[in-house]
């Protein structure tokens, strides 16, 4: 007797993957044109890519032609899925190589002032984000949604910050040399680490009771993934990179990077911590035990910088609805949320700056470039659209903050920046990195 084996699973349709060719096609040549606009009036590429997002999506296309967005955009889950799933991979590898490029020796040296300055940047604006969850009118707060945890929850998407937006643009200002950039970064990991954990905790509440058991085993695993990375990982990872390394061309040793930066992300994932943690300690494991040559990664850094990131962000933006601000109250709300929300971040890290030593101007930088929510703000309201804690105003509302914000950082870092003086550590960092851009651009010189 023969056992019936399962029917083969169909392929994507025909029409669904024709919709999914015109999407990304379409977000990506925007994406790359609206990138390099904002880049001509000195604002990073990031700025214009997610407006892409708010342009095609809801706010604007959905309004004016909804017969034409409803065709390009189908209200489908599976499709919005397909972008979904490229997006993610493309900030994840934008993440890993951004932690590859971390200087960990100046971060061990400046750790104190790293968390110094994330924890002021957690404190402040968790804590003024639940005061205003407690005073807001009661008509923003969706029925049956329990006021406290409508609170908690409105504190964590005021206090996290947004690693891909901030790297993103780092990279685009050429800051990601400066010790200002690396700090930023080490903070903003630390910021979001525990962010991401209060985000787990709050939405636990939010369905079921939860036990200081369930905080306890989170942190445990946010223990063991950093203990796992020190003792067991490094050796993985360079006995992988040197195996990769026996071959003829980058290509095995491109493919093995991209394989453990995913792998990273799906184990940190499926422990309840947030992906981009894995790929980013990876993306540091990479780096420092790996020791890959530059030119070695050149065409990854070329793809994910030129395709994967633009059409990230600009997906990014697709669920953005910037119509409900139209409502006096709710853009009333909206402004003082967004206002406490930068002046609660600026605030604590500046503080934490300063309290660790830092001058005024590292401490304005550090205040600007942690400002800046983004996606991930767009992530975690998405979240409490989900699980019924946000309305749709309120939503909307911390979607303005993560808009916002990001447009702030770049004038105020450019003008900190200029008034710090580069050491000559900054400027050893500079010429390994210029050997990332140079030898992306000779690749992609090859390639075309």
């Amino acid at each position: 007797m023969f056992l019936s084996l399962p029917a083969p699973i169909a392929p994507i349709a025909a029409h669904s993957l024709l919709i999914f060719l015109l999407q990304a096609g379409l977000l990506l040549l925007l994406a790359v044109v609206f990138g390099r606009l904002a880049a001509r009036f000195g604002m990073p590429a990031v700025v214009g890519e997610l407006f892409v997002g708010v342009l095609l999506g809801p706010s604007l296309l959905a309004w004016a032609l909804p017969g034409l967005h409803g065709r390009l955009f189908p209200a489908v889950a599976e499709q919005y899925h397909l972008l979904d799933a490229v997006g993610q991979i493309g900030v994840l590898l934008l993440v890993g190589l951004t932690g590859m490029q971390l200087d960990m020796r100046m971060v061990r040296r400046r750790f104190g002032a790293a968390a110094g300055v994330g924890f002021g940047g957690l404190i402040i604006p968790l804590g003024l984000g639940i005061g205003a969850g407690f005073v807001l009118p009661r008509m923003l707060i969706p029925d049956g949604t329990d006021v406290t945890v409508f609170a908690l929850f409105l504190g964590v998407a005021m206090c996290v910050s947004a690693i891909p937006v901030i790297a993103k643009t780092l990279i685009d200002m050429n800051l990601l040399h400066r010790n200002v950039g690396q700090l930023t970064l080490a903070a903003g990991m630390i910021d979001d680490v525990f962010g991401w954990l209060l985000l787990s905790v709050v939405s636990a509440m939010a369905v079921q009771a939860v036990t200081a058991g369930t905080v306890l085993v989170s942190l445990a695993c946010l223990i063991a993934i950093v203990v796992f990375a020190l003792t067991l990982g490094r050796p993985l990872v360079r006995g992988a990179l040197r195996v990769a390394g026996r071959s003829d061309g980058p290509w095995a040793t491109v493919g093995v990077v991209v394989a453990l930066l995913l792998l990273a992300s799906a184990g940190t994932h499926a422990l309840g911590l947030e992906a981009l943690f894995g790929a980013f300690i990876c993306g540091i494991l990479i780096g420092t035990a790996g020791k890959v040559d530059p030119a070695v990664l050149a065409p990854l850094r070329t793809v994910v910088l030129s395709v994967f990131a633009p059409l990230f962000f600009a997906t990014a933006g697709l669920r953005m609805d910037l119509t409900a601000l139209i409502r006096p109250e709710v853009l009333l709300t909206g402004l003082a949320v967004l206002a406490l929300a930068i002046i609660g971040k600026f605030t604590g890290v500046y503080a934490g700056a300063r309290i660790s030593g830092l001058n005024k101007w590292e401490g304005l930088a550090l205040g600007a470039g942690l400002n800046a929510r983004g996606v991930i703000g767009i992530m975690v309201a998405t979240v409490g659209l989900r699980l019924g804690i946000l309305g749709v105003e309120i939503y909307t509302i911390v979607i303005l903050v993560a808009i916002v914000t990001p447009l702030m950082a770049p004038p105020i870092l450019r003008f900190a920046v200029k008034r710090l003086e580069q050491t000559a550590e900054e400027q050893v960092r500079e010429t390994e990195q210029q050997a990332w851009s140079t030898h992306s651009a000779v690749q992609k010189e090859q390639f075309l």
